[in-house]
């Protein structure tokens, strides 16, 4: 009787085994599902061994941070500032409530590099405010901040409670799919709007918010608008349609550069976007290149002399400082900081315009050590 009762013990256990293996594999992959999987940052894992809470930059940054943990969001249905000058229409309070969106992806830094729940709280808080308040609009120069609520989310998802986790997905999803649409309704070949600098940063909202969902449809449809967008922006000399149009290297930098952070969040699915080429035969690296001589200070230029955009001449004469006068090299730091950590050929350029790259990306991709 008590061999018999042996063996309907081990028989239930053994027929549990299944069972408990497939929950298990649920649980992961459900887990998995709601965790974000970019990884933007060089090294997403947190582990004492990573952290470097004495690097200058993390203290910097940190402390930034340590003086903003008890703010409330300020978070909005609405933000506009396209088209706008200071003090005009709702552009200031817009510029007030974005500052949100730089402290969450910060906090969500100081997190990974000191692991203090404190900072994690803020993310948490901030995050679900925005995601849950925010309407998209897809007019990506009011939106392009967007990306660092897109960063705060990567850094953090496998953290957040389900529920905010739950609302940051959505929002993403939605932003992304909602930008695809736009773009491909219109008509080909893509003019205005759809083939200058505005385009740059519907292509970054896309890639950042594909790859940290990693919804494959959307990694791919991202892929495909960018290869489209470099071959309608970028000349196979490496010029590109916002130095035509506005005759400004402020317009190139803020073209090119969220095509370089759209370049980094593919690197870390292994998609080497900078050599990816257009049919015309012109790259991202092209474009790059064209710049160098300018950053350099081998080759000088007078800003917006003759752009043909009338907002240029109404902020040169609201006096605003860019729009006149010769360009600044300092003014590609960031730009040349960025697409360093997608080829060193650029890091001695980034270095001569700013030995400090910001805070932000001190910490969140650190140069290799020399």
């Amino acid at each position: 009787m008590a061999r018999q009762v042996r063996m309907v013990r081990m028989l239930n256990k053994t027929w549990r085994v299944p069972a408990m293996i497939a929950a298990l594999a649920a649980t992961a992959l459900n887990a998995q599902n709601a965790s974000a999987a970019m990884n933007f940052c060089a090294a997403p894992a947190m582990q004492n061994s990573e952290r470097t809470n004495a690097d200058p930059g993390v203290k910097a940054l940190v402390k930034m941070v340590q003086a903003h943990l008890n703010e409330q969001p300020k978070a909005r249905a609405t933000l506009h500032t396209e088209g706008t000058l200071p003090h005009q229409g709702i552009r200031d309070e817009s510029e007030e409530a974005e500052k949100d969106l730089a402290l969450m992806r910060d906090a969500a830094l100081a997190w990974r590099a000191t692991g203090n729940e404190a900072y994690l709280r803020l993310v948490d808080r901030f995050l679900f405010a925005w995601a849950t308040t925010y309407q998209p609009s897809f007019n990506p120069i009011d939106e392009t901040n967007f990306e660092s609520l897109i960063l705060a989310y990567d850094l953090t998802a496998s953290a957040l409670p389900v529920k905010t986790r739950n609302a940051a997905n959505a929002f993403i999803t939605k932003m992304v799919t909602g930008y695809i649409a736009d773009i491909d309704k219109q008509k080909r070949p893509l003019t205005g709007t759809y083939r200058n600098n505005w385009q740059s940063h519907r292509i970054k909202l896309i890639s950042m918010g594909a790859f940290t969902i990693d919804d494959r449809k959307l990694i791919n449809a991202a892929q495909r608008l960018y290869v489209e967008h470099i071959g309608d922006n970028i000349a196979p000399d490496g010029s590109t349609v916002d130095f035509a149009e506005r005759d400004a290297l402020h317009y190139v930098t803020y073209d090119l550069q969220p095509l370089v952070t759209a370049a980094l969040a593919a690197r870390r699915h292994n998609r080497n976007w900078l050599a990816e080429r257009a049919q015309s035969g012109a790259t991202l690296a092209g474009a790059l290149n064209w710049l160098t001589p300018y950053a350099l200070g081998t080759r000088t230029h007078e800003e917006f002399v003759n752009s043909k955009v009338p907002f240029d001449a109404s902020r040169r004469e609201a006096g605003l400082p860019g729009f006149s006068g010769q360009w600044d090299p300092k003014n590609a730091a960031e730009l040349f900081h960025l697409s360093a950590r997608l080829d060193g050929r650029y890091t001695p350029i980034a270095l001569r315009l700013a030995p400090t790259p910001p805070a932000w990306l001190a910490v969140c991709l650190p140069l290799p050590a020399r």
